[in-house]
């Protein structure tokens, strides 16, 4: 019988080769597209998933309740805080702290080559407690998790990059050299995460030898908060999570004493960690951007199902005689409704095959699009879905048709499907229209949807941040080397093809924020917000061009003499006018005494547009000039950079050039949204 089934179906499709065809290639494309979108959708739902004891692991947040009513939600904590939790709080088993560090050149020797190699790491490190292993899960290949990071100058690899430095994940006893002052050695060897992780270190120091690279650095300091700390706490259960909540009041109020309204404590669930954008948005997505995406693929499966009825159904012009002939030689109703299905399964089936081909086909694309490493792996979740579209689309496509064809008697058949008989089967056409309504709604609502996301790009990409990002490159400077960053800036300077050249540590606009507390002349107290800084040296507004509203630049030296603000710092102190604050005197935290407002620049988005503009200072410290932003004549930009890399050479023959261009970095503040735009695009 199923032979006979498998005969007639492989003729019928033979026979009908347009219809076919159209029904297999639509039905390929939706699941492909289905497809692609599954593989984005359990990348970011598995975030983090690997962590024993997931439901008993937080961070510690530090949040700040301004006097205006505003809340800058951060990831940070204080690096003391961790041991404060490990001993005084019986809620928790473990807590460790993290330094995460950015821009640094990791040096190693390799037995073939007596010359150094060096790699530039823009990210990918941190200095760590030993602690950091006991809570968080890693699989450990080589070294002793309880002693390997328990001693300065000690280092652990993840296997990838053991691989990418050695060649080999045998790599204990070797040595790296870090920013050409600390030398550290390798004592263990973690395999890779088997799912992704926000916390995707692949080279952990051990948390002392940062002293190396900042020996004023100060780790008892619960004053030291920025961007790069993360503090991680195993708890006895979950049920704890909220009984150390409610001990944090208390432990702000020991260490921060009258801000301790200002400096709240939040214990935030690991499983929450990835979704929370406020908090991380270079990391964090969205849940409706997901709930989103995941509908967009469901429409694609509706929409080719769609299409397939409509097309099954106009097939019942040409198979009505045929169902007639086959009910008259004995043919039931089941009979032929298992040979429609059949027919279905087999569409079904090869569209399923060409879709696993065209999604492997297409994911380097993909990948390219969202900025991924996703991989097309047959595990039981990607069999289930695949098995659960195959029974969903047979049912949702194939049912209908099946129904309406095996249902004539043979009489109304051979009538109605004549030439000089009605158009179709009663009530038929009215489901068609029903469904080509809806097909058509669907494809509205994407093209309205990738038409509106368009135009948010649009916008952020023509309106004015504040500064200019265009023919601006930005090159990573080594740390604490002052008389080298000079004579590169003024060996760069006198170049044809570049205007100007600043040292700071940030340009205006970054995903990172530094910044601290400060006062203005005749106030007793410290004002109860914090400010953005942006340390750089007197040609930052030139070379960014940001607007100088009133007063002068700032001096030029290697530390603080004076100071410039924003407009919204301008308007935070009470002032209308830039000529009102020009000559106040203002205390930041890293100036003994206070220091003259000699001028009042345009606000600037310090991050995204996303994010309100912060109240902000420029001034000078050279000591942490970490960037030299160079802003290229434009004649030839090819050329201008192959002198800034010979000057380099030069200058840093120890030090690895890297650069970027400054648009692309404000580019990476709005990848959410242009991965919306290019997945509704799809």
């Amino acid at each position: 019988m199923l032979r006979n089934y498998l005969k007639i179906a492989w003729r019928n499709l033979r026979a009908q080769r347009s219809y076919a065809l159209l029904n297999t290639l639509g039905l390929t494309v939706g699941m492909a597209g289905s497809l692609l979108i599954f593989l984005f959708l359990r990348h970011h739902l598995s975030t983090d998933r690997h962590h024993a004891h997931i439901n008993r692991i937080v961070r510690i947040n530090t949040d700040l309740h301004l006097d205006d009513g505003s809340v800058e939600y951060n990831a940070e904590a204080p690096p003391p805080m961790a041991a404060a939790l490990r001993t005084r709080y019986p809620q928790v088993e473990q807590a460790a702290f993290l330094l995460g560090w950015r821009n640094i050149t990791v040096s190693l020797r390799r037995a073939a080559n007596p010359q150094p190699t060096r790699f530039f790491e823009r990210d990918g490190m941190g200095f760590v407690e030993p602690e950091w292993f006991e809570v968080l899960t890693y699989t450990w290949l080589q070294g002793n998790p309880k002693t390997a990071l328990r001693a300065p100058n000690r280092a652990v690899l993840t296997e990838s990059w053991a691989r990418r430095y050695f060649g080999t994940v045998n790599a204990l006893g070797q040595t790296l050299t870090l920013d050409n002052k600390a030398i550290v050695t390798v004592t263990g060897i973690v395999a890779d995460p088997p799912n992704p992780t926000d916390t995707d270190l692949g080279l952990f120091v051990s948390l002392p030898t940062v002293r190396q690279l900042i020996p004023t650095i100060n780790l008892t300091d619960w004053s030291l908060l920025n961007s790069a700390n993360r503090l991680y706490a195993r708890l006895k259960s979950p049920e704890t999570i909220s009984s150390l909540q409610g001990v944090m009041p208390a432990l702000s109020k020991q260490h921060y004493g009258e801000s301790a309204h200002i400096y709240r404590f939040q214990v935030q669930p690991l499983a929450d960690l990835h979704f929370d954008v406020a908090r991380d948005p270079a990391r964090a997505i969205k849940p409706s951007l997901l709930w989103s995406l995941g509908v967009v693929g469901l429409l694609l499966i509706v929409a080719a199902c769609i299409n397939f009825i409509n097309l099954a159904t106009a097939q019942a012009l040409r198979r009505g005689k045929e169902v007639g002939i086959r009910k008259m030689l004995g043919s039931t109703r089941s009979q032929l409704i298992g040979q429609f299905l059949l027919e279905t399964s087999l569409i079904t089936g090869a569209a399923t095959g060409l879709s696993l081909l065209l999604a492997q086909l297409a994911l380097p694309v993909f990948n390219d699009w969202v900025q991924l490493n996703l991989s097309l792996r047959f595990d039981a979740t990607t069999v289930g879905l695949i098995g659960l579209l195959l029974i969903c689309i047979i049912g949702l496509a194939g049912g209908y048709p099946a129904a309406v064809l095996s249902g004539f008697s043979p009489l109304t058949a051979f009538h109605r499907f004549t030439p000089r008989g009605t158009a179709g089967p009663a009530g038929g056409f009215t489901v068609r229209q029903v469904l080509v309504v809806t097909q058509f709604a669907v494809c509205q609502v994407l093209i309205l949807g990738s038409l509106v996301v368009a135009n948010q790009i649009r916008y952020v990409q023509q309106t004015d941040l504040g500064f200019r990002k265009d023919n601006v490159v930005v090159v990573a400077l080594p740390y604490d080397q002052k008389a080298r960053q000079d004579a590169f800036k003024q060996r760069l300077a006198s170049y044809s093809g570049i205007r100007s050249v600043s040292l700071s540590v940030l340009p205006p606009s970054s995903s990172v924020g530094y910044g601290g507390s400060f006062k203005l002349d005749g106030k007793p107290d410290w004002e109860l917000y914090p400010v953005l800084d942006r340390l750089a040296d007197a040609d930052y507004l030139r070379t960014y061009g940001v607007t100088l509203l009133a007063g002068r630049n700032i001096t030029p030296g290697d530390t603080i003499r004076d100071y410039l603000i924003n407009e919204t710092l301008l308007h935070k102190l009470g002032f209308s006018k830039p000529e009102q604050v020009l000559g106040r005197r203002l205390q930041y935290y890293l100036s003994v005494v206070p220091l003259p407002i000699v001028g009042v620049v345009g606000d600037f988005h310090q991050n995204s547009m996303r994010e309100a503009i912060g109240p902000c200072i420029i001034a000078n410290w050279a000591p942490w000039y970490r960037q030299a932003g160079i802003r290229l004549a434009g004649n030839d930009p090819a050329q201008t950079i192959r002198h800034i890399r010979q000057t380099w050479q030069e200058v840093f023959p120890d030090e690895v050039f890297d650069y970027h261009f400054m648009d692309e970095q404000v580019a990476k503040l709005y990848e959410t949204e242009t991965l919306i735009a290019r997945l509704i695009n799809v």
